[in-house]
């Protein structure tokens, strides 16, 4: 079924040019702070972490934002590298808190063994806003390309790049919201000029495997791992979630560097998307940042069990 829903910008089956991206973003009004939410996290971690500021995203009159990586202070050219990555869509916010709860609470239990490069907020101003897309109405999240339209995602592409160490692991942190459905799946139709199709979200956590580097073991020790921390989302009666089939309970797969995902921007051989649903009422806030943690935990558990 589709819908000609209204979205409040844009005319049907039109798509957006200037003029509509401009009044979309007129709208986009900060309601928190990167500065103290985040920022400030990363500063006080300095003392136990090296950090990195790998750029600057200006967002013109909305500001200028530090791009900040954090890494494990005694770097080994012998150990493995994982890759953290978080808020690449800025409103999914475990993303980007369970990244620091990690780094504050569990990540010096891992540095003897592994070299850590978390990256807690690639998507700084979408973060203040509570949205999806960069100031230009880009999805980062499918702009991890060779010639990205999204400088969040080209400047850590770039930044990786730069430190030439091979990763053996990547684990990038997301959330599904019912905001996905009521607003930021009808403004994608809006800006690109096609009819909304009403979808559902699943309720619970879910895992995004890469069907290019497929790795069932790895995505299901973290999904027995995140089952003692909340519940993992059913698949729908059609066998999917958000329309792809399930592979394993609670793993659905798509191919990440076709699409220009974030997990598809290494060659890692261990990758995997968190997905956690924050609007249960069978999950809080701090289950979804502790589901995200078990989901990396869980991750490093395995991968240096495995290769090691």
């Amino acid at each position: 079924m589709t819908s000609e829903a209204f979205y409040p910008i844009g005319t049907a089956g039109q798509p957006w040019g200037d003029a509509e991206r401009a009044a979309w973003r007129a709208r986009q009004q900060p309601s928190r702070s990167h500065a103290e939410d985040v920022v400030a996290r990363i500063d006080a971690l300095r003392e136990r972490f090296d950090v990195d500021q790998y750029g600057t995203l200006d967002a013109g009159v909305d500001g200028r934002y530090p791009l900040l990586a954090v890494r494990s202070r005694d770097w080994r050219e012998d150990l493995p590298t994982a890759l953290v990555t978080g808020g690449v869509h800025g409103y999914e916010t475990s993303g980007v808190h369970g990244a620091l709860q990690f780094l504050e609470r569990n990540a010096l239990d891992w540095t003897d063994r592994v070299n850590l490069l978390v990256v807690p907020c690639v998507s700084p101003w979408g973060y203040e806003r509570i949205q999806r897309w960069n100031p230009w109405a880009v999805d980062p999240n499918r702009s991890f390309l060779a010639d990205s339209p999204a400088p969040e995602a080209a400047a850590l592409m770039a930044y990786v790049k730069c430190l030439d160490v091979p990763l053996l692991m990547h684990i990038d942190l997301h959330e599904t919201t019912d905001s996905d459905e009521n607003e930021f799946r009808p403004a994608l139709a809006a800006r690109d000029g096609k009819p909304f199709e009403p979808g559902t979200i699943p309720d619970g956590f879910y895992l995004v495997d890469d069907s290019g580097r497929p790795q069932p073991a790895f995505q299901q020790a973290i999904i027995d791992a995140v089952a003692k921390v909340t519940h993992i989302a059913p698949a729908d009666a059609d066998g999917t979630l958000i329309g792809s089939p399930v592979v394993l309970p609670g793993v659905i797969a798509y191919d990440c560097k076709r699409l220009g995902l974030c997990a598809g921007m290494t060659d890692a051989a261990y990758v995997t998307t968190t997905e956690v649903y924050p609007d249960s009422p069978r999950a809080t806030p701090a289950q979804c940042n502790d589901a995200q943690v078990a989901a990396i935990e869980a991750a490093l558990r395995y991968v240096l069990e495995a290769t090691g």
